[in-house]
């Protein structure tokens, strides 16, 4: 049975989404909030935060703006050109999975090349321990490298069950 290809504008469309939704809620917190004020939205365990990250996720590497605009166009045009070469592949999962990688990418980069600084947001406390706080374009970013990494295993299960014609292995054949 043959994957439903999506067409190459809905992986865009996802990108786009994941963009605005960042876009708007970071525009949102900048308008509302001031600079380091905090909401408590579920007691102590999420708080709003706004503050600004002159690093990249987690506020690692801080003030290396050129370095992250220069990665960031790297890595947007290499899932542009997958998208155009590889969107018939068969894998869904994986094409949707760098969309929001995309939309997350893009909506950081907009930041650092306008502001030289991320607006971030959203944070957890577990405990005594403080996650450090992030944007939605975080989000997008790390769910869909979870979501590559989820793609990675089950194409590697599937190619366990097929052999190069597309047919079941003999272990397969006998077991069923």
């Amino acid at each position: 049975m043959q994957r439903r290809v999506w067409p190459l504008w809905a992986y865009y469309a996802v990108a786009a989404a994941v963009f605005l939704i960042d876009f708007f809620t970071k525009k949102i917190v900048e308008r509302t909030m001031e600079l380091n004020e905090r909401i408590e939205v579920i007691g102590n365990f999420f708080i709003l935060t706004s503050i600004r990250n002159r690093g990249a996720a987690f506020g690692i590497l801080q003030e290396q703006r050129l370095f992250f605009l220069a990665i960031t166009i790297a890595v947007v045009s290499a899932i542009i050109w997958y998208f155009q070469h590889s969107y018939r592949s068969g894998r869904p999962l994986l094409m949707i999975s760098l969309a929001m990688i995309l939309g997350g990418a893009v909506g950081n980069f907009l930041d650092r090349a306008l502001h030289g600084e991320v607006v971030d947001f959203l944070q957890f406390n577990f405990g005594s321990y403080t996650f450090p706080i992030f944007n939605l374009a975080d989000t997008g970013i790390c769910v869909g490298v979870a979501l590559v990494i989820l793609d990675s295993v089950l194409s590697s299960k599937q190619e366990k069950h097929t052999n190069d014609n597309g047919e079941s292995n003999r272990e397969e054949q006998q077991t069923v």
